[in-house]
C-alpha cells in the first residue's frame, strides 16, 4: 500500500465487493502516465483473477474475470500433464484457485519509426504490472501483464515452461468485459468465417433482436450466438465515453470474438475453434495475445490511438528499403460489377490443371484480363502517376474455382492464352509502371502453400513486388475456419515467406488486423472487412465508412478501393443494377479518412476521364504521413482529418458524413504560422445527393493560412477533400485571392 488514498480505496472496493457477495483481495492497481486511466487487480476469495479500469473516475470495465477452461485429458502425449500426482489432480482448468505470488511494476517510454504510417514518429508510453499468479494445488503459474496508456490498456496472459504446463489445448478463454451500462455499439455478428457486414448500430441489449436481420448472406459464414460480436468493437455510453474492444499481436492463437451476457451487459471472450472444437493447442512458454481497451470521453482520440501498433513487437526485418506505399488502379471492378469475366471461357464445366488445353477452347469475348485491356491500364497508369496495376483473373483455372470445394485449383504461374505475362511487365517496366499479381486461392490453403515458392520466384522473375492474395470461400482443409489458430499461422507463413522474395502482401479473406504491420511491414494492406466491391452488391449502408476507421481500422490499414466516379455504374446500360451509396465528392474524401499506404483508384479510366477536373485529387493526394490531425469525429455520423503528406508542407484534407447532410467547420491552425498555401477544395455540389445527384460537386482555389476557418456543406453521404500546397511560385501561377466558400 502506496499511501493513505490508495489504502482507502481498498478498503472501499472491499467493502463494495462484500455488498455484492464477492470478497475481493486488492492487491494492486497503476494508472496512466497522465493519471486519467486506472488499472486495479484482484484475486477473489475463490481464487478468480479480476481486473477493472476506469477512465477520470468513470466505470469503463466492471470487476471482470481472467482465466482459461482447459481440454482436460488429451492422451499418452499429454498424461505428464492431466495425470494424478500425490492423490491431486491436475485439474483442467486456468480459472481459480490462483493465489498472487508476485508483482512487479515498470514505466517504459520511447518513440519509435514506422515504415510506413499516419505519422513518422510514434510514441510508445505505458506503465506496466505484471502479477504472477499460482495455482499451488496443482504446482503450476501463469503470468499477466498489464500495459495501461494514455489511450487504454492492453494485457495478456503468459504462460512460463513448467513440468505441469507444458502442452496443453484451450477449451475457451474466459476473458470478461464487464460494461458499466447498456451502451451504444456499432457491432458486426460474430462469425468465424467473415467480417463482411454491414454494421448495425443498437443498444447493447438489443443485439439479440437484431442479430437475424444483420446476418446477411456470404460466401463463406458461421455465426455461432445470437448475442456474439466481433472485435474491434466500438461503444458509447450514456455518459459520453467512447469505448473500443480489440485485440493485438494474435500469433499462433484463435481469433478472438466477444460474446455478450444481455442481462447483465458482460462480454465474454469467444475464441475460434478448429475442425474439431478446440480453441487452441498451446506449447509453454507461450502467450496470448493482448486483450485491448481504447477509451476517451472525445472520438477523435479513439482514431488517434496507435496503441494496438503499440502492443506488437518492432519490426523484425533488418532491411525494409524494398516496402514501399503503393497508389494502384486495376482490371478489378468491371468483373466485380458484371462487365466482365475472371473466366477465359464459358465451355468449361470442370477444369484439370495441366490437363485443360485453353487453346482448344472458345474464348468468352469477356475475359478481362487480356493483353490489349492491361496495355490500355499500364498506359493510363503511367500517365497519371500510379505505381501499380493489379490484373485478377490472369491465370489459369477460373472457370471451376468457386463452390466446389477443390483442390488443386490455381497453380498461380501458368497465364491465360490471351495474357503474356512475361512481355506485359517488360511493357509496364518501360512506362515506369509495375504489375501488381493476384492470388486468388479459393480459400485451398493447403494448395496455396505447395504452390508458394513458385509462385513467388515467379514475381521475384518479373519485377512484381506485390501481391493482392484472397480466401473466398470454405477452408481447405476442410473443417477449418477462416479466423481458426491454423489459418492465423497461414497467413503470417504467407507474409514471412514473402518477404524471403521482398514481396509486399495485401490479403482479403484474411483474418481483420492486429497491428502486426508494425512487425512485419511487407504485410502493407488486409482487406477484413465490407469493401467498396458491395457497393456493387447492393449497396452498404451511407454510415459504413464513418464507422470502419473506429473499428476495422483500429487493427490496421484496409484496402477499401476507393474512387468510383461513376456511382451509378452506367457502364452496365439501363436495367436494374446496384448503385455506390456516397456521392463523388465523398469517394474522394475516403482517400484521406480511410488510412491506408495501399490505396487504389477502383473506377474505370473512362470514368475518370470524364471528370478530370475532380480526378486531380487522386493523383495529387498523398499515401504517407508526417503527420494526422483528427478534426472532427463522431462514430457513424462524420469524420474530417487532415494529415501531412511524409517529407513535405503539403496538407490533405477529407470529410465525410453518413446520410444526414451536415456542416463541416473546421480551422487549418494545423499550417505552418505565417505561411502561405494553395488550397484546391472538392466538395458536392449545392444540389448535390448520394441518390438523385451522386456527381454534383463543385472546385475551388485560394490562398489559405493556418487563421483560415473554413464552413463546407456536405451532402447525404457526402463528403469534400481539400489539398494544400505550399504556396511557392509554380503554385502561386493564377491564384491570387483567398480561399472563398460559399
Amino acid at each position: 500500500m502506496k499511501n493513505g488514498r490508495n489504502l482507502s480505496a481498498k478498503i472501499t472496493c472491499l467493502l463494495l465487493s462484500m455488498l455484492m457477495g464477492t470478497t475481493m483481495m486488492f492487491a494492486e492497481s497503476i494508472t496512466s502516465p497522465n493519471g486519467l486511466l486506472k488499472l486495479s487487480f484482484s484475486v477473489n476469495a475463490a481464487g478468480e483473477p479480476v481486473y477493472e479500469l476506469s477512465y477520470k473516475d468513470k466505470v469503463v470495465v466492471k470487476p471482470s474475470r481472467l482465466g482459461f477452461e482447459l481440454k482436460a485429458d488429451s492422451g499418452e502425449e499429454m498424461q505428464t500433464n492431466w495425470s494424478t500426482e500425490g492423490g491431486k489432480g491436475i485439474g483442467a482448468n486456468l480459472m481459480s484457485g490462483f493465489e498472487l505470488t508476485n508483482a512487479k511494476t515498470s514505466t517504459f517510454d520511447e518513440s519509435w519509426t514506422p515504415v510506413w504510417g499516419e505519422e513518422s514518429e510514434i510514441r510508445n508510453h505505458y506503465n506496466e504490472l505484471s502479477v504472477t499468479l499460482t495455482q499451488k494445488a496443482q504446482n503450476r503459474y501463469i503470468v499477466v501483464h498489464f500495459r495501461l496508456f494514455d489511450d487504454g490498456l492492453g494485457f495478456r496472459y503468459e504462460f512460463p515452461a513448467q513440468p505441469n504446463l507444458n502442452y496443453f489445448v484451450i477449451k475457451e478463454e474466459n476473458t470478461q468485459f464487464a460494461m458499466a451500462g447498456d451502451h451504444k455499439a456499432f457491432w458486426l455478428p460474430g462469425d468465424y468465417d467473415t467480417q463482411e457486414y454491414d454494421y448495425t448500430e443498437s443498444k447493447l441489449s438489443e443485439i439479440r433482436g437484431l442479430m437475424k436481420s444483420a446476418i446477411t448472406p456470404n460466401s463463406s459464414q458461421t455465426p455461432f450466438s445470437a448475442t456474439g460480436v466481433q472485435t474491434a468493437l466500438m461503444m458509447k455510453s450514456d455518459d459520453g465515453l467512447y469505448i473500443n474492444l480489440h485485440e493485438a499481436a494474435l500469433i499462433d492463437y484463435s481469433c478472438m470474438h466477444l460474446e455478450l451476457d444481455d442481462k447483465n451487459m458482460v462480454f465474454k471472450s469467444w475464441l475460434t475453434p478448429d475442425a474439431q472444437g478446440w480453441k487452441g493447442y498451446m506449447q509453454t512458454p507461450c502467450q496470448s495475445p493482448w486483450r485491448t481497451v481504447i477509451v476517451s470521453d472525445d472520438a477523435r482520440d479513439v482514431l488517434a490511438s496507435r496503441m494496438t501498433l503499440n502492443l506488437n513487437d518492432p519490426c523484425k526485418y533488418e532491411d525494409t528499403s524494398w516496402i514501399k506505399p503503393v497508389k494502384y488502379i486495376g482490371v478489378w471492378w468491371e468483373m466485380i460489377t458484371g462487365k466482365g469475366s475472371w473466366a477465359y471461357t464459358d465451355e468449361l464445366a470442370s477444369v484439370q490443371l495441366g490437363v485443360t488445353d485453353y487453346t482448344k477452347t472458345k474464348p468468352n469475348g469477356k475475359h478481362s484480363a487480356n493483353d490489349e485491356k492491361v496495355r490500355r491500364y499500364i498506359d493510363f497508369a503511367a500517365e497519371h502517376g500510379f505505381d501499380q496495376v493489379l490484373v485478377e483473373g490472369w491465370n489459369e483455372g477460373w472457370e471451376d474455382w468457386f463452390g466446389k470445394s477443390k483442390d488443386y485449383v490455381f497453380d498461380f504461374i501458368t497465364p491465360y492464352p490471351d495474357f503474356n505475362l512475361v512481355e506485359l511487365n517488360k511493357y509496364a517496366a518501360s512506362k515506369g509502371v509495375k504489375l501488381m499479381m493476384h492470388h486468388e486461392t479459393s480459400a485451398s490453403v493447403r494448395n496455396y502453400e505447395r504452390h508458394m515458392d513458385k509462385a513467388y520466384q515467379l514475381m521475384a522473375n518479373h519485377g512484381y513486388n506485390s501481391v493482392k492474395s484472397g480466401y473466398v470461400g470454405d477452408i481447405i482443409p476442410r473443417g477449418e475456419y477462416h479466423y481458426g489458430q491454423w489459418m492465423n499461422n497461414h497467413y503470417l507463413y504467407a507474409v514471412t515467406k514473402a518477404a524471403d522474395y521482398k514481396i509486399m502482401v495485401n490479403a482479403h479473406e484474411a483474418v481483420r488486423p492486429t497491428g502486426l504491420c508494425r512487425t512485419y511491414p511487407n504485410l502493407i494492406g488486409n482487406e477484413s472487412a465490407r469493401g467498396t466491391e458491395y457497393e456493387a452488391f447492393g449497396g452498404s449502408k451511407p454510415f459504413h465508412t464513418t464507422l470502419l476507421p473506429f473499428n476495422r481500422l483500429i487493427g490496421g490499414p484496409m484496402d477499401y478501393t476507393p474512387g468510383i466516379f461513376d456511382t451509378k455504374l452506367s457502364f452496365l446500360g439501363e436495367g436494374e443494377h446496384s448503385f455506390v451509396h456516397t456521392t463523388l465528392a465523398k469517394q474522394l474524401a475516403l482517400f484521406v479518412t480511410m488510412y491506408s499506404p495501399l490505396q487504389m483508384a477502383a473506377d474505370l479510366p473512362e470514368s475518370y476521364e470524364r471528370h478530370m477536373d475532380a480526378f486531380q485529387f487522386i493523383k495529387n493526394v498523398a499515401i504517407d504521413w508526417d503527420e494526422s490531425k483528427y478534426l472532427e469525429a463522431e462514430p457513424g455520423d462524420y469524420i474530417t482529418i487532415a494529415r501531412k503528406a511524409k517529407g513535405t508542407n503539403n496538407w490533405f484534407v477529407g470529410g465525410i458524413t453518413d446520410e444526414n447532410p451536415r456542416t463541416s467547420t473546421i480551422t487549418l491552425d494545423f499550417l505552418e504560422p505565417r505561411k502561405e498555401y494553395v488550397a484546391t477544395w472538392y466538395a458536392d455540389g449545392i444540389d448535390a445527393d448520394y441518390i438523385t445527384n451522386p456527381t454534383s460537386y463543385q472546385i475551388k482555389k485560394g490562398i489559405v493560412t493556418s487563421k483560415t476557418k473554413l464552413s463546407t456543406k456536405l451532402a447525404p453521404s457526402g463528403g469534400y477533400a481539400i489539398s494544400i500546397i505550399e504556396a511557392t511560385p509554380a503554385a502561386r501561377q493564377g491564384v491570387v485571392t483567398k480561399l472563398k466558400i460559399k
